[in-house]
């Protein structure tokens, strides 16, 4: 006997439009866990960026949005990093979010409040569905952790109605507030520059999410010396860099920027972020990686030590004379000095060593004058910046605080002295080809101090070869 019967779905039928699907969907939920976890000290330490954030802009009214995860290809996006300044002002990491700051300095903060059962967004939307991505914290769960006022995102437009003067950040960091609040270039770049030289000095409790993004790329440094023979057996760069990567996603929220493994000839490039090559005995491993802590803090370390354990003479040769460079740079890290102190004294090193060897034919004077610089061929690069938030932290401030001002206690800085001789350069000898050394240290500026938050790992070349041979030896 046929079946007579036809199917009567229509063309556009989706299961989630059927009533019985809708009925079924919104009921029966019990209760999730949608509370923040947050590290000791981190809501009063925004309270007083946000205090210190109104004292310098007085009376104005500001909102900066967290931003949006960018799309990587069709539909699907690269992982959500919120906005520094935001972050550094808030502690909250939540996509789409919005704080508004009043002229007063009254906080508020604007939230998605997330779907319930009964909304389609809660099975519809793989973005922001319960039933895709899993509970997320509501409006008094934030507010709960922050301590500061939460309101749902859609309010948000009657909130900065009439808002003027109105700062917002850098425009494109969230649609809609670009389309709510008109912000001039001049003021959205001021507010990112006020921002950036408050952040300049660090406060203790930042001090110490950068120790522990320290102590663990220590960790995850260690790891890739132990599976160096992997990566000599084919593994490559990649191998390495899937290394330090694992440790970062397990003690922080990943690395702090993108991983340059650089072996052999590519150590001399500054940033050879492929990671995509071979590593040979003989190489040495240019490493310069920093885990970022979940709070987003990121360290920022470099260490150049030999594949097999042990530096070829010409390798030794160059090694040396970074690390007198960076040994000099960092005696002239002091609170008081100027800032642009620590960099010179690697550069004379630097430039007085290349002269010595022959590289350079003209006298000192000339090299580090101003229309000299010849010897910034191996090095084009500075030897120190800001640390923090982002791995080149405060790049917004004025050139004139950056660069002309004194080096203050508080300031976290990373110290990188380093030459770079590339294979196919003619003007050095061959055995000097294709060799590139860096040391990176992060350092902490006191009053009466330098705190060196990279001491875990060796600078000179006998205790980076001790190093690598231990955990060679230990895998």
């Amino acid at each position: 006997m046929s079946d007579e019967r036809t199917d009567q779905t229509p063309k556009s039928y989706r299961p989630i439009d059927a009533k019985g699907f809708r009925e079924s969907i919104a009921r029966g939920w019990g209760p999730v866990d949608r509370s923040v976890s947050l590290p000791a000290g981190l809501a009063e330490a925004a309270a007083e960026h946000r205090r210190k954030l109104s004292a310098a802009l007085p009376g104005r009214r500001i909102a900066l949005g967290a931003g949006h995860a960018p799309v990587r290809s069709n539909d699907t996006d690269y992982d959500f990093r919120a906005d520094s300044d935001f972050v550094w002002l808030t502690g909250c990491q939540a996509q789409g979010a919005v704080l508004v700051l009043s002229a007063d300095g009254d906080a508020t903060l604007y939230l998605r409040e997330a779907a319930g059962p009964e909304e389609a967004d809660f099975f519809a939307n793989a973005r922001d569905g319960e039933l895709w991505i899993g509970p997320v914290p509501g409006l008094k769960d934030w507010s709960e952790a922050l301590q500061i006022a939460c309101r749902p995102i859609e309010e948000l437009p009657s909130a900065v109605r009439g808002a003027v003067p109105f700062m917002l950040s850098v425009p494109g960091v969230d649609p809609m507030l670009d389309a709510l609040v008109r912000t001039s270039p001049h003021d959205g770049n001021a507010l990112r520059q006020s921002i950036a030289e408050l952040r300049r000095i660090k406060d203790d409790w930042e001090l110490d999410q950068l120790r522990d993004a320290v102590s663990a790329s220590v960790l995850a440094f260690e790891d890739v010396a132990r599976e160096l023979p992997e990566a000599i057996r084919g593994g490559g760069e990649r191998w390495l860099q899937g290394t330090f990567d694992r440790r970062a996603r397990t003690a922080g929220n990943g690395v702090g920027y993108a991983s340059i493994v650089a072996a052999g000839k590519h150590a001399p490039v500054l940033h050879w972020v492929r990671n995509d090559g071979a590593v040979n005995e003989g190489d040495v491993i240019l490493l310069d990686a920093g885990v970022e802590t979940r709070t987003l803090y990121t360290a920022d370390v470099t260490r150049t030590f030999p594949a097999t354990g042990e530096y070829t003479a010409a390798q030794r040769q160059v090694h040396d004379l970074v690390h007198k460079a960076q040994l000099a740079s960092r005696d002239a890290v002091k609170a008081g000095a100027p800032y642009r102190a620590f960099q010179h004294a690697a550069m004379v090193v630097l430039a007085e060593g290349l002269r010595d060897w022959g590289l350079l034919d003209v006298s000192l004077d000339e090299l580090l004058g101003p229309d000299g610089q010849q010897h910034r061929r191996f090095i084009v690069c500075g030897t120190g910046h800001y640390i923090g938030l982002d791995v080149h932290d405060c790049d917004a401030a004025r050139p004139e605080t950056y660069f002309a001002g004194e080096i203050e206690a508080g300031m976290a800085l990373a110290v990188e002295p380093g030459l770079y001789f590339h294979p196919n350069d003619e003007t050095v000898p061959p055995e000097l080809r294709g060799i590139g050394m860096r040391i990176e240290d992060n350092v902490v500026v006191h009053s009466d101090r330098l705190e060196i938050l990279t001491d875990g790992l060796p600078i000179d070349t006998h205790g980076l070869e001790k190093w690598t041979q231990k955990h060679l030896n230990h895998k």
